[in-house]
């Protein structure tokens, strides 16, 4: 339909579109790391950077006294803890939910603490456990890993082994 009558789609004339304003090629260019130029506005690659937590000599605290006590008592008072995004009950991401249904497969009692609900205890975590990413699993006070070693061990019956040794204890 927007072909002119006797015209093949090479005859016609490209689309036109209004010209961007400076500031929204400054904010496209900018959200642009893997383009040279942007209608002339130059985009300048950011260096890669370690995560803080993993800078050698570079010790953050994150984390108060109040909430790393607060988690050390979560953790010591249950055998398995996941450190996740939303609850067992409404997971509000995939990896969440994939150890979640990992759990209640294994029919292990495990409790949930949602961090999205609070942002100083996500960025806590992340120096707590020296894990970038959610969900945390600690099994009887040790953290355990993520999604994708929760995967894994329950695959190949490992994680069956560590929670019977946990809840042993």
């Amino acid at each position: 339909a927007w072909l002119r009558p006797g015209w093949t789609r090479f005859d016609a004339p490209p689309f036109h579109r209004a010209p961007l304003s400076t500031e929204s090629m400054a904010a496209l260019a900018s959200s642009l790391s893997c383009v040279s130029a942007v209608r002339g506005v130059r985009v300048v690659p950011r260096a890669r950077v370690a995560p803080i937590s993993r800078r050698p000599g570079f010790v953050v605290n994150a984390m108060g006294p109040e909430m790393k006590g607060a988690i050390d008592k979560l953790l010591s008072s249950n055998k398995v803890v996941v450190f996740m995004k939303g609850n067992k009950d409404a997971p509000k991401c995939g990896f969440s939910n994939t150890v979640v249904q990992v759990f209640k497969s294994m029919d292990v009692p495990f409790e949930t603490v949602d961090i999205l609900a609070d942002d100083g205890l996500r960025a806590g975590m992340k120096v707590y456990s020296d894990w970038p990413t959610f969900p945390q699993v600690y099994i009887d006070g040790e953290f355990f890993g993520g999604c994708d070693i929760v995967v894994d061990t329950y695959k190949d019956g490992t994680l069956k082994e560590t929670v019977d040794v946990a809840m042993l204890a």
